[in-house]
C-alpha cells in the first residue's frame, strides 16, 4: 500500500499539469491572433493613408488641367482674333481701293499722294516683331512694336501692337509704361479683341507694383465689361482667391 501511494499523487497530478499545458496553447493562440489583427490594421490604415494622398493628387492634377485648359481658351481665342481682324483689313483695303480707282481715273495722279501702306510688308513687320517677344527678346520686341506702331498707324493690328508692346514692358519690369500701353488700348479700342486682356495686363501691372486694391478694382471692371472673354475667366479665378 504504501509503495502505491507515490503512483496515485503522481496520477492525480496528471490532469492538472496538462490543464495547466491547455492554457498556455490558449495564452499563445491568444497572442498570435493579437499579432495578426494588429498587423492587419497597420495594413488597413496604410491603405487607407494612401487612398487620401491619392486623392488630394487627383485634385491636385484636375486644378492644373483646368489652368491648363483656360490657358488654352486664350490662345486660341487670341489665334481667331488674330486672323479675323486679318480678313477684316483685306477686305476693308480692297474696299477703299476699288472706291479710289474711278478718281484716279477721272483726275490723274493726285498732287499730295502718299505711297500706301504695303499689306505684306505691314504683317511681316508685325509678325516678326510678334516673334521675337515670342522668343523671349522682349527688349528687341519692344523697339520693333513701337516701330511698327509708329510706321503703321492705321494699321488693323494697331491694337494687338499696344498689346505686346505692353507686354513686353511687364516682362521687362517696366509697369507703369506697361500700364499706359494697355490703358490706351482698352480706352481707344474698346470694342476690339484685346481690350480684355488689356486689363488683365493692367491688374498685373497693379499687383506686381504693389497696389493690391487697384488690381481688384480692374479685375471687377473686366468681370463687368467683358463676362463673356477668355480674359475674365482668369479674372474670376482670381479674385474667388483673394474671397
Amino acid at each position: 500500500m504504501r509503495r502505491l501511494l507515490p503512483l496515485l499523487v503522481l496520477v492525480a497530478a496528471l490532469p492538472a499539469r496538462g490543464a495547466l499545458f491547455d492554457d498556455e496553447e490558449a495564452r499563445k493562440r491568444v497572442e498570435a491572433l493579437r499579432a495578426e489583427v494588429t498587423a492587419r490594421m497597420e495594413k488597413l490604415e496604410a491603405a487607407s493613408r494612401g487612398q487620401i494622398e491619392l486623392a488630394n493628387q487627383i485634385e491636385a492634377l484636375k486644378a492644373e488641367v483646368a489652368k491648363l485648359r483656360g490657358q488654352v481658351e486664350v490662345l486660341t481665342y487670341e489665334i481667331e482674333s488674330t486672323q479675323k481682324r486679318q480678313k477684316d483689313f483685306y477686305v476693308d483695303l480692297d474696299n477703299r481701293l476699288r472706291k479710289l480707282e474711278p478718281q484716279a481715273g477721272a483726275e490723274g495722279k493726285p498732287a499730295d499722294a502718299r505711297p500706301a501702306a504695303d499689306p505684306a510688308a505691314e504683317t511681316r513687320d508685325y509678325e516678326a516683331a510678334l516673334n521675337l517677344f515670342k522668343a523671349g527678346k522682349h527688349k528687341d520686341a519692344l523697339a520693333a512694336f513701337l516701330a511698327f506702331i509708329k510706321a503703321y498707324p492705321a494699321s488693323p493690328f494697331l491694337p494687338s501692337a499696344h498689346y505686346w508692346a505692353g507686354s513686353a514692358h511687364y516682362q521687362l519690369g517696366e509697369y507703369k509704361k506697361a500700364m499706359e500701353l494697355f490703358g490706351k488700348l482698352a480706352a481707344t479700342w474698346p470694342d476690339d479683341a484685346k481690350a480684355p486682356d488689356a486689363l488683365l495686363g493692367q491688374a498685373n501691372c497693379q499687383q506686381e507694383s504693389g497696389d493690391a486694391r487697384g488690381a481688384r478694382k480692374t479685375l471687377e471692371a473686366l468681370v463687368a465689361k467683358y463676362p463673356a472673354s477668355a480674359a475674365a475667366t482668369v479674372a474670376k479665378q482670381r479674385l474667388a482667391k483673394r474671397r
